[in-house]
């Protein structure tokens, strides 16, 4: 399906709609619209920013009537270049919608804008003593909007779930300009489909999110943090299923092998062999039960060889131990040519067995990957690095090759970035023909003239 360039009568009505400070299109000032924090780059012809859920409407209306895609954008935090208009048209920015709408102590709930940061809801929740759980590594700068599009997760998964266990309805506006509400905004309803479960997830393909009412709950005691050093990979992994089999559920197990860990081993607080992976584990019960739950992780880790134990339980040390694990990706970045962040999913039971084949896709071909990731849910980030002068469709081989190896462990070939425009030659290893048939129809019903966020998930030519 093929794309003219926004015309000027279009334009000239976008103008209308929009004011000079919600209006962009100046290229130079267009630059930072045309990409994500993947590698991926295409310019937009303009970009909008409203502030009302009218400007939506109106926007999509003149999208579909003058056809020109629109491409969706929160912070643009994303790594698989969902909110990079790959086809041009207009990008519509969420930044100018990012308060909250609504708070509702007595009923756990908040409604906000698309805009606003996970971060800054978390802080305004915590003031009332509530707590918002999901927490993607960039909460700090990515939007509740794009956190909604690709059912975020977060290293607090293993405990409290991902997004959209806290998403209760959205309001959203389709690509034929209907604005539509989904859910309710009690704990349960089961009233017709799962519209609300339908759209998180959908990377902005289905429909334009305008609102969000959100479920919260209790905010949890302060966290001790443990830092725990295992030999080898073997013995992390059966201290993961020692805790979790116990009937202990820490709010996080976090685990980084030891190449992740030689890239930042001069602020450790110890000294380790190649083969070592650290755990990075948090509990949040109430503090009588501390002591208990302490003597009893500590004993898993000693049944299992894990040698080295730190307790941080105060928060200057805590930040420390968390700067450690947050310096892992941007290190790795900076230092190869070519990073191609992957985040798959394996069984917890198949998590050691998976990454010791690792190794061998790096002599078949030409790789260095890093691993970490959240170790209590099984989402463990590769992050594939090679020589600038690889071949393309080497890389992509190799690429190929791992996701099918993950999917024949019984996992997934993506636990939160999303599929977006960098996964979609791969979905097909996941995803069955005919579910995938069933997919693409959804689109075709929501968007027949697929002008919302055209290019993602699915080829064009497979939607016409």
């Amino acid at each position: 399906m093929r794309y003219s360039k926004v015309s000027r009568v279009a334009l000239g009505e976008l103008r209308s709609l929009f004011p000079d400070d919600e209006y962009v299109d100046d290229p130079d000032l267009l630059q930072p619209y045309g990409r994500d924090a993947s590698t991926l780059f295409s310019l937009p012809e303009a970009v909008v920013k409203p502030r009302s859920v009218d400007q939506i409407v109106r926007l999509v209306k003149l999208a579909e009537k003058y056809h020109f895609p629109i491409t969706p954008r929160g912070m643009g935090t994303g790594l698989a270049g969902g909110a990079v208009p790959v086809c041009g048209g207009v990008v519509v920015s969420f930044e100018k919608m990012n308060r909250v709408l609504e708070l509702d102590e007595e009923n756990f709930l908040i409604r906000v804008e698309p805009g606003i940061v996970n971060g800054d809801v978390k802080i305004e929740v915590e003031k009332r003593g509530l707590f918002y759980p999901p927490d993607p590594a960039s909460f700090e700068t990515c939007s509740i909007g794009g956190n909604v599009a690709t059912n975020a997760g977060g290293p607090r998964c293993v405990k409290y779930g991902t997004t959209r266990d806290y998403v209760l309805s959205l309001e959203a506006v389709l690509p034929s300009g209907d604005l539509v509400k989904t859910g309710a905004r009690t704990r349960k309803s089961v009233v017709g489909y799962d519209m609300t479960g339908l759209i998180t997830g959908s990377e902005g393909t289905l429909a334009i999110i305008t609102s969000a009412t959100l479920r919260l709950i209790h905010l949890p005691f302060p966290a001790d943090t443990i830092l725990a050093l295992a030999p080898d990979l073997e013995s992390a992994m059966m201290s993961v299923s020692g805790i979790l089999g116990s009937r202990i559920l820490p709010s996080v197990i976090e685990f980084m092998d030891g190449r992740c860990l030689e890239l930042v081993k001069e602020p450790l607080p110890f000294r380790f062999e190649e083969n070592a992976v650290a755990l990075l584990v948090e509990i949040d019960d109430p503090p009588e039960l501390r002591h208990g739950l302490l003597e009893r992780l500590a004993n898993i880790f000693e049944k299992h060889g894990v040698n080295e134990i730190i307790l941080a339980t105060d928060s200057a040390k805590r930040s420390s131990l968390w700067e450690i694990r947050r310096m892992i990706s941007l290190t790795i970045e900076r230092s190869h040519e070519l990073y191609i962040p992957e985040d798959v999913v394996v069984p917890l039971a198949s998590i050691a067995a998976f990454v010791k084949e690792l190794p061998f896709f790096e002599r078949e071909y030409d790789l260095t990957i890093y691993t970490f990731g959240h170790a209590g849910d099984g989402n463990i980030h590769l992050n594939i690095t090679a020589s600038a002068s690889l071949e393309k469709t080497r890389l992509e081989e190799g690429i190929r090759h791992i996701l099918r190896r993950v999917v024949e462990f019984g996992g997934s070939i993506s636990g939160e970035h999303g599929i977006g425009y960098v996964k979609k030659n791969y979905i097909d290893l996941e995803v069955s023909k005919r579910s995938l048939e069933l997919q693409r129809g959804l689109k075709r019903l929501f968007d027949p003239k697929n002008i919302l966020n055209p290019g993602k998930i699915f080829h064009q030519h497979d939607l016409e």
